[in-house]
């Protein structure tokens, strides 16, 4: 595994980390209309990046195919959106201004149940960067070392937000601002463990990449659909949720096609 690709993969989670920081400069928690703005930017990012960055060099890849070339794409899609639906019912989890937790019952904490949900919609996020730089090591031409280190500054600038989101309710929660930093942190840890385990299956079945990619970006989309959007529309001012995701989609498409 090279340096560029080890890099790669830590970039995001170096952006949950910064943002859980956040819990050190800035007092009580973020305010809704912030939160709402930021969940519709995180969530503009993932969807841009799902389109551009792994579902068309899916189809790209399957060219081969002839007309039957959407076929790796949509199946993975699927298949991705039917994983995150099963880790959604077997994992508990407690999603952000809520206070009935999803899954199976348990006896879990709420702050670990808080940081379960973080986590459980980090894993797609590692997932998706994990099988780009796969494409570039085993030489796709669909996929470049500059595509692959966009996805994952992409995925950083939102794991930013996602940071402070999980670090700073728990600290006026009365968490301490220690142990609620290094739970925002650890929320993130799953992303790079699963860029590798992704990396390593990718190279292993050549093949499989088209699926790979699809299936990333179904993940990824099962969890906007099922709790960004609807995050960011709650309440008043929703359309400060809907223009931070043009804004978040545009900037993800820009960077993507401009430097991919």
């Amino acid at each position: 595994m090279t340096v560029d690709v080890l890099r790669g993969i830590l970039i995001p989670f170096l952006g949950t980390s910064l943002g859980a920081a956040c819990v050190f400069f800035m007092k009580g928690t973020l305010n809704n209309k912030v939160q709402r703005s930021l969940t519709g930017f995180a969530a503009g990012v993932m969807v841009a990046a799902s389109i551009w960055s792994l579902i068309i060099p899916a189809i790209e890849q399957s060219s081969s195919m002839g007309k039957w070339s959407f076929v790796p794409a949509a199946v993975g899609f699927w298949i991705g959106i039917l994983f995150l639906l099963l880790l959604d019912h077997v994992i508990p989890h407690l999603h952000m201004n809520s206070d009935q937790a999803e899954g199976p019952r348990s006896q879990l904490q709420r702050t670990t149940m808080l940081v379960l949900a973080v986590t459980l919609h980090n894993i797609p996020e590692g997932m998706a960067v994990g099988v780009v730089y796969a494409g570039c090591l085993t030489n796709s031409s669909e996929i470049t070392v500059m595509g692959a280190l966009v996805l994952s500054i992409g995925i950083a600038i939102q794991n930013f937000p996602e940071g402070a989101i999980i670090s700073m309710p728990l600290c006026s929660e009365g968490m301490k601002k220690s142990k609620a930093f290094v739970l925002g942190v650890l929320s993130g840890v799953v992303e790079p463990i699963g860029a590798i385990l992704t990396i390593l299956a990718a190279t292993l079945v050549v093949p499989a990449l088209p699926y790979l990619l699809s299936f990333a970006a179904g993940a990824m989309m099962y969890v906007v659909v099922e709790e960004l959007i609807p995050e960011m529309s709650e309440g008043e001012h929703s359309d400060l949720g809907t223009i931070f995701f043009a804004v978040g989609f545009t900037l993800m498409m820009t960077l993507d096609v401009a430097l991919g």
